[in-house]
């Protein structure tokens, strides 16, 4: 390598540096004195719904409290035996509070709406 293509690559490197640093800047500052209330505004769910149905109740309540319903929508289409195991992991694995009796029932729901046979 040149030193004209290494001067070159490190003038671009400092500015693009600098271009980083600006544009974390902050452009507006904090009150002094907040009443340390904070609110914030996520986006909807771009009209993704559960499909009506047997379960759809059931789907809503206990897959929404971690996921969007796009989420689950866009998995690819899972058989009742490997819905069966999703659900029981996210049980076992992260807690979500499903039982004994609800797996089976959502897992018919999810495989007849977002599944295979």
């Amino acid at each position: 390598m040149t030193i004209s293509k290494i001067v070159g690559t490190l003038t671009a490197v400092a500015a693009l540096t600098s271009l980083a640093a600006f544009a974390v800047t902050p452009t507006t500052k904090m009150p002094a004195k907040s009443s340390g209330v904070v609110s914030i505004s996520l986006p909807g769910d771009l009209g993704f719904a559960f499909k009506p149905g047997p379960g759809s109740n059931l789907a809503t309540s206990l897959c929404l409290s971690c996921h969007s319903e796009a989420y689950v929508a866009m998995q690819p289409p899972l058989n009742k035996t490997v819905w069966t195991a999703e659900i029981v992991k996210m049980r076992n694995a992260y807690g979500a509070k499903i039982s004994d009796d609800q797996v089976a029932p959502l897992a018919d729901y999810l495989t007849a709406n977002y599944g295979t046979p």
